[in-house]
Order: C-alpha cells, then structure tokens, then sequence
C-alpha cells in the first residue's frame, strides 16, 4: 500500500491542477466577452505620413487629427459622446492657437483676444457665424451644435486661419509632430476610422478593434496637389491693402 499512495497523490495533484487552470481560462474568456459591452477600452496607435511635391518637408503633422465612429450598431459607444466642453482658441501674433481644434458637437469655443489691435473671427460653415469686431482684452465665443469642418478667418487680417472639427464621437485625438497617435480608451468592435489633415485628401477605411487592442496603424496621406488660394471676407470679397 505505501508504494500506491504517491502515485495517487500525484494523479490527485495534476488532476486537481487541470480542474484550476481550466476554471481559469473559462473565467477569462467569459470576462473578455462581458466587457466587450461594459467597460473593457484598449488602444488604437499608429503613424500618420503625408506625401509632399518633391523637396518640400512636412513640418505640421501636429494638425493631423484621427477619429473613430462606431460601424455597426453591435459596436459599443463610449460613454460621454454627448458631453459637451469649453474650451479656447487663442488669438494672438495674427494667428489662431492652436491652429486645429477638435470638439463634441455642442461644445462652446472662446476666442480671447490676446493682440494689440482687434479680430473679427467669422465662419461660413453650416450657416457661419460672425463675432464682430473686438480689441485687445476682449473676448467673444461661439457654440458648434453640428458635426462638420469649420474653416475659421479673420475679416480683418487674411491669413488668419484656423479650423474646428466637430464630431458626435469621443473617440479623436491629434498626431504628435512625429506623426504618431493614440486612441487609448476604445471599446472593442468595429469602426469607421477618419485622418483628416487641412492640406490633403481625407482618408477612411474600417477597422476592426479586438480584445487585445490595434497597434502599428499606418496611414499616408496625399498632399501634392495642395496650393494655398487666399480666401475672401466675411462678405465675400478680396481683402483691401490695408488688411
């Protein structure tokens, strides 16, 4: 009988050992299919180039912005789409800071005056809109209730430009000047991916995001056939001299 009894005791052990690490694979699985739809968020990253006409270097990849938009109804939304924010587009040295700015829909942009002289800040996206003119100190905002591109100007300074993404999705985020993005809150699922960029052609293709997440992303975007075309003011017409 002494000479059985380790051999049970091991067929107990690795028996026993089995049952466990089956128990635990099967908790797993189960864990990674509920917080497909509650609360499990992995990350999207990649790189973003943009071709140029020979000899022309790329030095505003920071305006690259990357979002994702769900593609079937089975994909999870994350919460907060909804939530509109406050936020600020400085004006300053002529120019808009930062010169892309990406926001929910509903959200409210100010345009502080930060100059020694006055701005007039005006769209004419989805019915436009116009702050009139103001001086240094002042401030003026404006509410973006639709999705879309809005191309911002100045009607007293002419390369004053500037842009505002609106989207009805959370899930954006802006390049670094490398070119590299994160996305690091995302629901697995499938979705519709969107790099916009001012100077060259919008790109989307659909993705699928899986438990363990999407990394390496590559996207090159084309803008060889961009030429810079002064626009007109608020009242559609060349800017005088002494703008």
């Amino acid at each position: 009988m002494r000479r059985w009894i380790p051999r049970i005791c091991l067929v107990l052990l690795v028996a026993g050992t089995w049952v466990v690490t089956t128990r635990a694979q099967a908790e797993g699985r189960g864990n990674a299919r509920a917080g497909e739809g509650v609360g499990l968020t992995v990350v999207v990253s990649g790189q973003v180039s943009i071709q140029e006409r020979p000899g022309e270097p790329t030095e505003d990849l920071g305006n690259v912005v990357v979002y994702l938009e769900p593609a079937t109804a089975s994909t999870p939304r994350q919460s907060g789409v909804t939530s509109p924010t406050n936020t600020v587009m400085t004006l300053q040295s002529r120019q808009f800071s930062p010169r892309v700015r990406v926001v929910v829909a509903g959200s409210t942009i100010e345009f502080p005056n930060n100059d020694p002289f006055s701005h007039n800040v005006f769209s004419k996206q989805n019915g436009g809109f116009d702050t009139g003119v103001y001086g240094r100190g002042k401030s003026r905002d404006q509410t973006f209730e639709e999705p879309g591109v809005y191309p911002l100007y100045c009607n007293v300074h002419p390369r004053m430009t500037a842009f505002v993404i609106t989207l009805k999705t959370a899930l954006y985020t802006q390049a670094g000047a490398d070119g590299r993005f994160v996305l690091p809150d995302v629901p697995p699922g499938r979705y519709r991916m969107t790099v916009w960029h001012d100077r060259a052609t919008t790109q989307t293709r659909d993705i699928a995001v899986a438990a363990g997440g999407l990394t390496n992303v590559r996207v090159e975007l084309d803008a060889r056939a961009y030429k810079y075309v002064q626009d007109k003011n608020k009242l559609g017409k060349d800017y005088t001299r002494s703008s």
